[in-house]
């Protein structure tokens, strides 16, 4: 088992709560504060990058920064998982799939481009805003 910190278990907590819910560092730092762990920014990004390359968090890069989000399939060769982000409410969400490794592998093998499924982002819109619309335009 890897070395881990109080502050490593610490953060790893507070994204577990969050769910699905992304959040930046400067978020999990007001969250370690409320509990009454107060972690400096710099040990909070040092901790993220850790669980990044372990797997346990997806990052995403968005115009106004880098979003983080826990990531329950902590393996490496993990390669089914991959997120969806509504264009219209925001919200992130994790998804495992495992028909997309096909769709990896054909890039791989065929293009000659390695996809890393962490990283995956697909937008469009999700239910509930498709819900709102479908809901709105009837009227």
């Amino acid at each position: 088992m890897p070395y881990s910190t109080k502050q490593h278990q610490a953060v790893l907590r507070c994204l577990e709560a969050r769910g699905e819910t992304a959040c930046t560092a400067a978020e999990l730092a007001e969250d370690l504060r409320r509990e009454g762990c107060p972690v400096g920014l710099a040990t909070i990004y040092r901790q993220l990058e850790k669980l990044e390359a372990a797997g346990a968090v997806h990052k995403v890069n968005t115009e106004e920064g880098a979003l983080y989000q826990y990531c329950g399939r902590q393996s490496q060769g993990h390669r089914d998982c991959f997120l969806l982000k509504c264009e219209r409410c925001g919200r992130i969400r994790h998804v495992d799939c495992t028909r997309l490794q096909n769709l990896y592998d054909h890039l791989e093998r065929e293009h000659h481009f390695r996809i890393d499924p962490r990283g995956t982002l697909f937008s469009g819109v999700c239910d509930v805003c498709a819900g709102e619309e479908d809901h709105h335009g009837a009227q």
